[in-house]
């Protein structure tokens, strides 16, 4: 696919400069292109100072505000007034997605009852379930399975290996990576007496009397339902419900290998790491930004607007808008300021020594 540094800086709302008429076929970083011909080539993402360097004479280029596409000997360029936000349209232009035929492969196999709307692709091996509703333009991928009952929207991509449990509702534009797995029981289970774990909750670590115990599952009797333009990750999972559906809000983004638990509702437009785990029924509010391993307790409530860094662990309620860091979790200020005291400890440590050995001192010769 080629397109004209006129079209593209159209399409992505930006200023171009210098030949606007030559194709853009792809984008790479500076080292990985070189000077261009009448036909055209690579554009090269150079939106720094340092990445400009690398740049060579005769090239073209994504720059920032302010840089000089004259004086860097560019035959053509488009500035970027918001960078990364410029990076989203361009690989948007430039991304052929997954390579999923039109129409239905004949190796899929779909339940006379299921729905597919105008325009869906199904790939080879695809499995749909009985009473499943996929909307129009959706492309499902090679050995996905859909559950009886799931509803899929309009342009969902779903992508090889992917996994839709019975029961999941999912807005329009939903993408799942490989290995993604909605709607799996929630971990769930309960003792005929008083187990060891709701022991030392009411104890706070006390053990009376250890005994034999024996697990009894709580099935799992709720759904999913999954809101608009939401991205979920490789290998990411997310629970149904007990007997309320899991949610997750539009516009969420969920990274690779995250996990949801039974019951958990998150907001809209909130933004999951990689590694993150929030157990059952806990509540997350709207945009959210949760990074990299980090933990939230179960029948937790976080409010909207909260950033946690990563690797946090919380074990209670966050109010809105907090920025909270550490194990456990605690004001991003108050977390500073106790790392720097556990930097000093050694040296304190040292001190409390000498003065020990001085007031030993002063004992002996007292």
């Amino acid at each position: 696919m080629a397109i004209t540094i006129r079209e593209l800086a159209q399409a992505l709302d930006a200023q171009g400069w210098g030949d606007l008429d030559l194709p853009v076929t792809g984008a790479a970083e500076p080292a990985a292109t070189g000077p261009v011909g009448p036909d055209g080539g690579v554009i090269a993402l150079a939106m720094s100072p340092g990445y400009a360097e690398a740049l060579k004479p005769g090239s073209m280029a994504i720059l920032a505000q302010g840089m000089d596409p004259e004086a860097l000997g560019l035959k053509a360029a488009i500035f970027a007034p918001r960078p990364r936000l410029l990076m989203a349209g361009l690989t948007r232009a430039f991304d052929p997605g997954p390579d999923i035929a039109p129409g239905i492969h004949p190796t899929a196999v779909i339940d006379p009852s299921a729905q597919i709307g105008y325009g869906a692709a199904i790939g080879p091996f695809a499995v749909i379930g009985p009473d499943v509703r996929i909307g129009a333009r959706a492309r499902i991928g090679p050995h996905v399975s859909i559950g009886r009952g799931s509803r899929l929207g309009d342009d969902v991509l779903i992508h090889a290996g992917a996994r839709i449990a019975h029961g999941v509702t999912a807005g329009h534009r939903l993408i799942m990576q490989s290995g993604a797995v909605v709607g799996g029981d929630g971990f769930s289970f309960v003792t005929p007496e008083e187990s060891g774990i709701e022991e030392i909750r009411r104890t706070l670590g006390a053990r009376e009397d250890i005994k034999r115990q024996h697990w009894t599952r709580i099935h799992s009797l709720g759904g999913v339902d999954i809101g608009d333009d939401v991205e979920i990750g490789a290998n990411a999972t997310i629970d149904r419900g007990t007997i309320r559906a899991t949610r997750v809000g539009r516009g969420t983004k969920i990274d690779n290998l995250v996990m949801l638990g039974h019951n958990v509702v998150v907001g809209d437009d909130c933004l999951l790491c990689s590694q993150v785990g929030i157990a059952g029924s806990s509540k997350i509010g709207n945009r959210v930004v949760l990074a990299g391993k980090v933990g939230v307790s179960d029948n937790i409530e976080i409010g909207d607007d909260v950033i946690a860094g990563g690797a946090s662990k919380i074990f209670t309620r966050v109010p809105a808008g907090r920025v909270i860091l550490g194990n456990p979790a605690v004001k991003m200020e108050t977390q500073m300021e106790i790392q720097k005291a556990m930097r000093r400890l050694p040296r304190f440590a040292q001190q409390v020594a000498k003065l020990q050995e001085t007031v030993t001192r002063l004992l002996e010769k007292g």
